[in-house]
């Protein structure tokens, strides 16, 4: 038995170095794309390329497409999925553009309430006024980011912003169609919603902004190795080994990592208030994910004559 606890924890220890690792890198992804010097479209189709080949490979590997021999609904779910992750990475780089790496991240971690809202309208679930208290602290964190009613809020960071929150929605409706989704590797989908990216983008590539030198064509390909290849095999990998709560505190590393990239490279530092917004929304994302209480529990009057 104690071997057996043994080897749990160490598959935990390995979950958390996989997961800790992929939410490191995959906050580092707005550097690759500025220094790709592309714009929002041309980077995200390299980025479906590249990624799409990477995951092919390791599926085959694998020996899992034979595992895409699907019914049609799932299909179109899948596909669905697709169109909208590939439009949200296109409007998250078009964010970054128009403010900094930092700011569109921080925005765009309002993401999981929209998931947490649609529960009641699309599965019927039901939402608690504590998760709907969380969330009006999260929004309060997100208009304190922008700056709305501050002042603080400059055109470019009002579009960036909405940028953001664009690519929020469209990521919802990915998060919404893969939990649909039943007996599908998230390899096999993440490998598919790359290729329906390459079809949907490429009308729309620019030819002539192609780079002409290597070094752009690195930035390019590690969109698509690192960033989708090796990240989504590193996140599936870890989920299965760790439980809720480490997971919605390892998700935090994502930010930290971009905000600390954007310093690094760029030079970008976070302003009080938005630092002030990003903690707010950070505590609310794991207040909702860990069942915390905004305000105690009634307490129900025992019965006349009980006891």
């Amino acid at each position: 038995m104690a071997g057996s606890v043994e080897v749990t924890a160490a598959e935990r220890r390995t979950g958390i170095l996989q997961l800790g690792l992929g939410m490191a890198v995959v906050g580092t992804v707005g550097v690759f794309m500025q220094e790709s010097g592309q714009g929002p479209i041309n980077a995200v189709f390299f980025r479906c390329v590249f990624g799409a080949l990477v995951l092919a490979a390791f599926c085959a590997a694998r020996g899992w497409l034979g595992g895409l021999r699907l019914p049609l609904r799932t299909w179109g779910l899948i596909l669905f999925g697709g169109v909208c992750i590939v439009l949200n990475w296109v409007a998250f780089f078009a964010a970054i553009q128009h403010t900094s790496i930092a700011f569109a991240t921080i925005v765009y971690h309002v993401q999981p309430f929209w998931v947490v809202l649609a529960g009641p309208i699309l599965f019927g679930e039901r939402i608690s006024r504590q998760k709907l208290g969380w969330i009006a602290i999260a929004f309060a964190g997100l208009v304190l980011a922008i700056g709305i009613g501050t002042g603080g809020a400059e055109p470019g960071r009002l579009l960036g912003a909405g940028l953001a929150i664009v690519a929020t929605l469209l990521y919802t409706g990915t998060v919404l169609s893969t939990k649909a989704l039943r007996g599908v590797r998230p390899h096999l989908t993440a490998m598919v919603h790359a290729a329906t990216g390459i079809v949907l983008l490429a009308p729309f590539v620019s030819i002539a902004a192609l780079p002409a030198m290597p070094g752009p064509w690195g930035w390019l390909a590690g969109l698509g190795i690192v960033h989708t290849g090796l990240v989504y095999v590193l996140m599936y990998a870890a989920y299965p080994k760790l439980p809720t709560p480490v997971i919605a505190v390892l998700a935090f590393i994502y930010p930290a990592s971009a905000i600390v990239s954007d310093w690094a490279v760029y030079g970008h530092r976070l302003g009080l208030e938005q630092a002030a917004g990003m903690g707010l929304i950070a505590l609310a994302s794991l207040a909702v994910t860990l069942g915390w209480r905004l305000w105690p529990a009634r307490r129900v009057p025992a019965a006349v004559g009980q006891g």
